[in-house]
């Protein structure tokens, strides 16, 4: 009797014991390849390692596209993760995705967890709220593009840093003539040279305050403006002045190999530059159309966000806000800017960089954050928030192709963008409705 009565006390504390030591599970699928997916689990990792109850599980899911749609089909599937990266231009999507997302201010709220928005960059999170002032996301890996250069080649050419397009073309032209094979390129074009250039020179993109203000909203990037800068660098590609590289960060190698001297991409890139470039490289604020605006406004960010998915146990849901808090912290923002190039979410984590001495060892690291910073954004640089966008910038790269192709003219190709962009909106109103 006595042998049984230890058995069962023995068998009952082995159970509580793996009770006591169960930890709760947080999914987090993810976007991050290569190095800054390592990045990526190396945060879950050292979260895990401050505590005892979660543990976050990090899965890569493919790129921004590849991600968002397995994440929407998991959930209709109810097999979805708690957490999901989603880039910026999904964020309309997601919002329209009702019953799917638990906005994370509410999470945090809910979870019992010291929230204070005041803490993050304005420029960052303002493309996030609602327009009560909620936040739906929490912030992750924020860029803007900059415009990198070959500080080497720019010397040996005997040109200054360019701050407007028309030193763009002068420098380029003395790339060129040095001996280059090509003056500059750029990378993520309809978030560069259309999204972002029109922010810079403060002129809407689209109607109702770049989407923002509703989904009933219409194209209106296919202005003289932006149709002038096209056609003008187009005409560039005579003598490789300018050299189309492809879509997204194709053309990275052209400016890492010493073809390109000056490249317009995202400041996320200056991990895999520092690695790969046998060259002194700088990045100062994007060119200054003086035929357009006086000065510049602001650029806008890309990259992503983390979104919490509804449908889970209140208990994980407090270990992701924690995760989140983690996440979030001056040292762990910190570290990821910069090792990444990504901005900063927080004020903290920017003044523990200048504290650390980073911007002073790596000059230029701070001209993503002055870029975001530099004026209070207005309607037209605040951000985009348009449905089916993902799909537009898919139609914008083709029409744009056609342009650097020689088959259209950039009025041609920007009115059909416009028209089948339009066509998009309306078939994504109709879905939100």
């Amino acid at each position: 009797m006595t042998c049984k009565i230890l058995t069962l006390s023995a068998s009952a504390l082995v159970l509580t014991t793996g009770m006591a030591f169960a930890q709760t599970e947080i999914q987090w699928w993810h976007a991050m390849g290569g190095t800054n997916g390592e990045r990526v689990d190396k945060i879950a990792a050292d979260f895990n390692a401050s505590q005892s109850e979660y543990k976050v599980v990090p899965t890569y899911k493919g790129n921004y596209t590849e991600t968002m749609t397995a994440a929407v089909a998991a959930f209709r599937a109810k097999e979805h993760p708690h957490l999901v990266q989603v880039f910026e231009v999904g964020t309309a999507t997601m919002m329209a995705a009702k019953g799917a997302i638990y906005p994370v201010e509410q999470l945090m709220s809910d979870a019992g967890e010291p929230f204070d928005k005041s803490d993050y960059l304005p420029a960052v999170i303002s493309y996030y709220q609602t327009s009560e002032g909620e936040l739906l996301s929490m912030p992750f890996n924020s860029s803007t593009p900059v415009l990198w250069y070959n500080a080497d080649a720019l010397k040996a050419a005997g040109v200054e840093v360019p701050k407007t397009w028309d030193d763009m073309k002068t420098a380029a032209q003395a790339l060129v003539d040095s001996g280059m094979d090509c003056g500059f390129s750029f990378g993520w074009q309809s978030w560069v040279m259309i999204e972002n250039y029109s922010a810079w020179h403060n002129m809407a993109m689209g109607t109702k305050e770049n989407g923002f203000a509703g989904f009933d909203t219409e194209f209106t990037f296919n202005n003289e403006k932006v149709a002038a800068r096209l056609d003008d660098i187009a005409a560039l590609s005579e003598g490789n002045l300018f050299k189309y590289g492809g879509r997204r960060g194709d053309s990275l190698p052209m400016f890492t190999n010493g073809e390109c001297g000056m490249w317009m991409n995202s400041s996320a890139y200056y991990g895999s530059i520092k690695g790969q470039a046998q060259f002194e490289f700088g990045q100062t604020m994007l060119p200054l159309d003086t035929a357009v605006a006086d000065a510049p406004q602001n650029s806008i960010i890309g990259g992503a966000t983390l979104w919490a998915l509804a449908g889970h146990e209140a208990e994980e849901y407090k270990g992701l806000a924690k995760f989140l808090t983690y996440l979030s912290s001056p040292e762990v923002q910190a570290w990821w800017h910069q090792e990444t190039g990504y901005v900063p979410i927080t004020t903290a984590a920017y003044e523990l960089s200048k504290e650390q001495g980073f911007y002073d060892s790596n000059p230029g690291t701070d001209t993503a954050i002055q870029q975001l910073s530099l004026n209070t954004p207005t309607a037209n640089s605040r951000g985009i928030r348009f449905g089916n966008f993902v799909q537009v910038r898919d139609v914008i790269n083709e029409e744009l192709e056609a342009l650097w192709a020689g088959d259209k003219t950039a009025a041609q190709a920007l009115d059909a963008a416009v028209e089948r962009g339009n066509g998009l909106l309306r078939k994504f109103e109709r879905s939100a409705n």
